[in-house]
């Protein structure tokens, strides 16, 4: 287990008392492996009635500059969901979503204009969360029977919360998933770096790799603005979505394996289901990972696919128009571009956004993802298949 500096220990059990806890706090440990916030799991002195475990949270303000709006779409979407049954009912399940826990203050003095549901430090936003009990959150995609309840985890997610009105959610992430706004980000890196020389260099190995991503984004532009496209002429619409359904923000239940909670509701916003669709389908497809060096080795498993797509529209398909279906495929294309985009756009740019293990990591991050955007280019045909065959 890691072990916080006696300093930042202190602090940490200082601001855990912060909040309206049941009990004293006895332990307090790093929690996951995410790579924006700090997360640790709160232990605390309880009545056998009274859940002992909590998640508390430092946001990273520097990505979400408004927490306040991260927090109010937190509370406003557990309000919705709150007492809605699992969308099966012949199949019901355990399922939740995290709850903010009130500070001290709000416990005491609730109803006052200022009072808040997390704890400002200095720089820093604080929040504590319920803890999802007997459960796990693997890092990557184990077997089908997975891929099916990744699946099925958004579509139940995406089927209770629909219906909430978009104009109640903030966006608190202005231009996330919005293609168009990354390749102008892109086209301004490629005109400074014509303007001053030595932007955007690289080291002599990498010169070919940054040619063929160079290439490579300039044959699919066409490609850039579609989603956007079928929006803005009414094919599609704004919904509240998730923002960032990865693999290990599924919690899946310890003993029967299945999915329980969708756990980091930062990026919860206004926004198109194929984000969410595409991201998830683009991250758990490809057994190799987003960060192989063995290109030969990124592959878009449709059988998978198959499995992860069966899952979602057991529970999605009602929400579901024509055109949300016919996008499906193509969503999954853009959203693997678009994080290659990303991910070269900030090799060029010195690496300010992503995390790097070293100077080339985002360019190889970036091959990883246009290599996959090319193989579900191969398999776009089979892929409209198995969305027909999924939502018969």
């Amino acid at each position: 287990m890691l072990s916080s500096p006696p300093a930042l220990e202190h602090n940490l059990h200082q601001i855990a008392r912060a909040f309206a806890l049941p009990g004293a706090v006895t332990a307090i440990e790093p929690l996951g492996s995410g790579n924006v916030n700090d997360t640790y799991r709160v232990s605390c002195t309880a009545g056998r009635s009274e859940p002992a475990e909590f998640v508390l949270q430092r946001l990273n303000t520097q990505v979400f500059a408004r927490p306040d709006w991260v927090m109010a779409n937190i509370a406003r979407l557990c309000e919705h969901a709150a007492g809605r049954p699992w969308p099966q009912a012949d199949q019901p399940r355990r399922w939740e979503l995290p709850r903010l826990l009130a500070t001290r203050r709000k416990a005491a003095h609730d109803g006052e204009a200022d009072a808040a549901p997390w704890l400002q430090v200095g720089d820093h936003c604080w929040r504590m969360l319920s803890f999802v009990a007997d459960s796990t959150s693997p890092d990557s995609v184990r077997d089908n029977d997975h891929a099916a309840e990744l699946g099925r985890a958004l579509g139940g997610f995406h089927r209770l919360v629909h219906d909430l009105p978009c104009e109640q959610l903030h966006d608190t992430l202005p231009g996330f998933h919005v293609t168009p706004t990354y390749l102008r980000s892109y086209d301004q890196l490629q005109e400074q770096e014509s303007a001053a020389a030595g932007l955007g260099a690289c080291p002599e190995g990498d010169q070919e790799a940054v040619a063929w991503c160079r290439q490579f984004i300039e044959t699919r532009r066409g490609l850039a603005p579609v989603l956007e496209q079928a929006r803005a002429s009414g094919r599609l619409q704004l919904r509240p979505i998730h923002g960032d359904p990865k693999v290990n923000n599924v919690l899946l239940d310890r003993t029967s394996g299945q999915a329980v909670a969708l756990v980091d509701l930062d990026t919860v916003k206004p926004g198109l289901l194929h984000y969410d669709i595409g991201d998830a389908l683009r991250s758990g497809c490809n057994p190799a990972g987003e960060d192989t060096t063995d290109l030969p080795a990124v592959q878009f498993d449709l059988q998978r696919c198959g499995a992860m797509l069966t899952g979602y529209l057991e529970l999605a398909r009602p929400i579901l128009s024509a055109a949300d279906l016919e996008l499906i495929p193509t969503a999954a294309r853009l959203i693997s571009f678009e994080l290659g985009l990303r991910f070269f756009s900030d090799h060029l740019a010195g690496n300010r956004y992503f995390k790097c293990r070293h100077p080339s990591h985002n360019l190889e991050r970036a091959l990883v993802q246009f290599t996959l955007t090319e193989r579900i280019e191969a398999q776009e045909q089979q892929l409209q298949e198995l969305v027909r065959e999924r939502s018969a």
